[in-house]
């Protein structure tokens, strides 16, 4: 899974909007719009502050390419 499809599953996951996301991270709706599209990425604070935000460890973010969900480890 890529960081975009990451960021946009645990915002699904958590019934949050765009809109909402981007207020937690005093950012702006198109901000995560670009994330989720993969045209750009969240710098580290913002890895750090969603990973508080979802309950999920910042290598689950950063490493969603090579993170494996059966087996909860990475490759």
């Amino acid at each position: 899974m890529k960081i975009a499809d990451c960021i946009k599953n645990l915002r699904k996951e958590n019934n949050m909007t765009q809109q909402q996301l981007a207020d937690k991270l005093f950012t702006s709706q198109d901000t995560i719009s670009l994330w989720e599209r993969g045209k750009s990425y969240p710098d580290s604070i913002n890895v750090i502050k969603m990973s508080k935000i979802f309950d999920v460890s910042t290598d689950y973010i950063l490493c969603a390419d090579s993170f494996d969900e059966k087996t909860n480890s990475f490759d």
